[in-house]
């Protein structure tokens, strides 16, 4: 498959055609279910990492921490199992719906000890409803799921992940290693696992534009998250409608002004609701001559900014909704440079909450399905 060419097909205005069957939600791991054990003192919390990050906690396996295009949930995850794990050492294959792991091989002379999640995709899954335009979504979708386990690791104050997301590979498309802890501790701003449990994509409208503060901490965060691979601004309305970018002052600064916001919506498969949106967060770049690397690259990251940045939208009581099909959406032209060099990667339309429910969390927040 030529990644190059399937990107430029998905950038076009081609739409895709009716939908196929999806298949199987969870691969048909061979070998023998294992429950995964509690964690002893001085290993790895796997289930917990798993339970907060990947495994469905519904019966159709659509609802899950890490949010997906269409609720399709394309990715699988290999485990691979070195000492101090409550799992015995080994390869195993993770099925979500259940929360087992099944044992596929024994483990490599190099595991380290701990676990490394090993990130994939079952394409079928996606394609079965936007056709021509799943590739890009696969690959955010990696990346959501990847940051997924990242804030796993930080809600239970494991030790930090090693993190591959550098796109030179198909299988896996990402890696994360986790060491047993090693008297590491939740950090005081690390998300807790309620929340990312309770982590839902708000449906539309989202209405409200954020304050400055919220939307610069939320940018910063995707800016972090990216290293360098996309850039980021945001699209904003009230009071003034412009763009804005992170400045190196960690300030707010205009890039241009205007209102982007309906421009936006039509570039994202034609979803009006954006043109009401509080603030829609784009990362853009993945010029149209890249190479497979770059391109995996630059969406494996634009989905863990995304990701990221959702949860601390969240923490900061906004609403959020990935938005991850983009056609046309050639940004740097729009804004009278060189075409071809800044297409928008992955977005997040902001908004804030206007009817809490009883419990004292948003209606919105409780849709199973991601913007496409």
């Amino acid at each position: 498959m030529n990644l190059a060419l399937a990107l430029a097909r998905a950038r076009s205005a081609e739409e895709p055609g009716p939908d196929t069957p999806a298949g199987a939600a969870v691969p048909d791991w061979p070998g023998r279910a294992h429950c995964l054990p509690k964690a002893g003192p001085g290993e790895l919390d796997l289930p917990r990492l798993l339970r907060l990050s990947l495994a469905a906690v519904d019966g159709a396996g659509r609802l899950r921490p890490a949010p997906s295009a269409g609720g399709r949930h394309p990715v699988d995850a290999q485990l691979v199992v070195g000492a101090d794990c409550p799992l015995p050492p080994g390869r195993y294959g993770y099925d979500p719906l259940r929360h087992r792991a099944h044992a596929l091989d024994p483990a490599p002379d190099d595991a380290l000890p701990g676990a490394t999640v090993e990130l994939s995709v079952t394409a079928r899954r996606t394609v079965s409803h936007y056709g021509h335009r799943a590739w890009p979504l696969l690959l955010l979708d990696t990346g959501h799921a990847a940051a997924a386990l990242w804030l796993a690791a930080a809600a239970l104050g494991t030790t930090p992940p090693i993190l591959r997301l550098d796109g030179l590979a198909e299988h896996p498309l990402a890696a994360l290693h986790f060491p047993p802890p090693v008297g590491a501790r939740r950090g005081a701003d690390a998300p807790t696992p309620r929340e990312l449990l309770a982590r839902r994509s708000a449906r539309p409208p989202l209405t409200g534009t954020p304050s400055r503060d919220a939307l610069r901490t939320v940018l910063a965060t995707a800016v972090d998250a990216s290293a360098g691979e996309v850039a980021w601004c945001a699209a904003v309305g009230e009071p003034s409608p412009e763009l804005v970018e992170l400045a190196s002052d960690g300030t707010l600064r205009r890039l241009a002004s205007g209102e982007a916001r309906p421009t936006l919506g039509a570039w994202a498969a034609g979803q009006g609701w954006m043109a009401d949106a509080g603030a829609i967060l784009l990362g853009y770049g993945c010029p149209a001559d890249s190479d497979a690397p770059r391109i995996r690259r630059a969406h494996l990251r634009a989905g863990f900014g995304v990701g990221l940045a959702q949860v601390a939208a969240g923490r900061r009581g906004l609403l959020s909704r990935p938005v991850g099909s983009w056609q046309r959406a050639d940004l740097g032209a729009a804004l009278g440079a060189a075409p071809g060099r800044d297409w928008i990667v992955h977005g997040l339309a902001l908004g804030t909450p206007t009817q809490p429910s009883a419990g004292g969390t948003p209606h919105s927040l409780r849709s199973e399905e991601e913007t496409p």
